[in-house]
């Protein structure tokens, strides 16, 4: 865990939307919950479920190394919450969910995440 100090460096560099390469390092209840990503940074990065495939068989399995994007900051628990940047590991119904769940996500990229609220899902 990083200290407040270095949690509040890296969440001032960071911005929605940008690419990070990070390595699938525990995927724990596939299809229930999500995949946990080293991003390089010292802090946790996760993809969330409702971001993934439906069927868990298409999920990055670990190990994978990809890019993802900054999907927001999860500033209680230190971890940066990501999207796939690689269609085959994103949901099938992206733009709907985009559309449903997060409709400025086109105009928060290049924001930075330092302030925001978390999309509601």
């Amino acid at each position: 865990m990083a200290t407040e100090a270095e949690w509040e460096r890296i969440r001032d560099g960071l911005r929605f939307g940008q690419v990070v390469t990070g390595s699938v390092v525990r995927v724990p209840r596939p299809g229930a919950i999500g995949v946990f990503v080293d991003i390089g940074l010292g802090v946790g990065g996760f993809v969330d479920v409702a971001l993934l495939p439906r069927r868990s068989e298409d999920w990055p399995a670990e190990g994978t190394v990809t890019d993802f994007e900054v999907w927001w900051v999860h500033g209680d628990h230190q971890q940066v919450r990501l999207k796939p940047s690689d269609p085959q590991y994103l949901c099938e119904d992206f733009a709907d969910f985009v559309a449903r769940f997060r409709p400025h996500w086109p105009s928060d990229i290049g924001a930075p995440v330092r302030g925001s609220r978390p999309p509601t899902l």
